[in-house]
């Protein structure tokens, strides 16, 4: 072997450990980033989230009001750590319990930042500018990760499974004076456009349009809840996730049945 062929190979062994150990260190960071992100989360929940068993219904609530105790998140010492921070989410069955954010400067600052507004791999649940932070809009969209460790909205995913999605209808969003309870609609494969983008959903024959996709799905393997009515009064939220082994996204759907005021001491 000639004197420069041996140079050549020898670089060509560098280049390769240099790009090995690269991507060793990349996936020991992201690992760390997942770990670090779970118990960041995890630490959230037990600070701001307090679980309740109580159930109230309408005609016991005083005054039409539900009582704080129905509130399990703080949210006054939460938005003291961020003011961006806006409800919370959280979803039966599932490991989906998690504030939701709106950045006022960047749409996506929140795809790698948590809610103490430090880089993060696993980011935070969010919506775009695009979205009213009061639920009035007919359409909202959240956006999750799709994380291995099965943080954010990862077990989204569990709703491909017909008997999970049968047997968990709802989720709810609080506000600081408020508990939202939607009814899910559907759950299925998407493409990747920009749903806010590319839908003016002020226009009743679009709208309408994506009421009749909701419950029409054209996705293999999509599962749908025929019993819930969808009317062009309708407010949907779309929880957006990457898929499992596709392209484009996973979506989950649904619609606003209740808007419950909550009653503040």
């Amino acid at each position: 072997m000639s004197h420069e062929r041996k140079k050549v190979l020898i670089a060509v062994i560098i280049i390769s450990a240099l790009v090995c150990l690269a991507a060793c260190g990349y996936l020991v960071f992201r690992s760390f980033q997942m770990r670090q992100g779970a118990e960041e989360y995890s630490e959230l929940q037990n600070s701001f989230y307090k679980q309740t068993d109580a159930t109230v219904s309408a005609d016991e609530a005083e005054d039409g009001l539900l009582p704080e105790s129905e509130l399990p998140v703080d949210f006054v010492s939460l938005m003291d750590v961020n003011p961006e921070v806006y409800a919370w989410i959280t979803i039966p069955e599932t490991k989906v319990n998690y504030p939701v954010l709106q950045s006022g400067e960047d749409d996506n600052f929140y795809l790698n930042h948590n809610v103490y507004k430090n880089y993060s791999f696993p980011g935070a649940i969010y919506s775009q500018e695009c979205n009213k932070r009061d639920w009035s809009d007919r359409v909202t969209v959240l956006y999750g990760h799709n994380m291995l460790d099965g943080t954010m909205f990862a077990t989204l995913h569990k709703f491909e499974d017909k008997s999970f999605f049968d047997e968990n209808p709802y989720f709810y969003i609080y506000t600081a004076d408020r508990k939202l309870t939607y009814e899910i609609v559907s759950a299925f494969l998407y493409d990747d456009k920009h749903i806010m983008n590319a839908y003016d959903f002020t226009k009743d024959n679009v709208f309408q349009d994506w009421l009749d996709q909701a419950k029409n799905p054209r996705s293999l393997g999509a599962n749908v809840r025929d019993s819930v009515p969808l009317n062009l009064n309708s407010k949907l939220v779309v929880l957006s996730t990457c898929p499992n082994y596709d392209v484009g996204r996973y979506l989950v759907q649904g619609v606003q049945i209740k808007d419950e005021r909550i009653k503040r001491s």
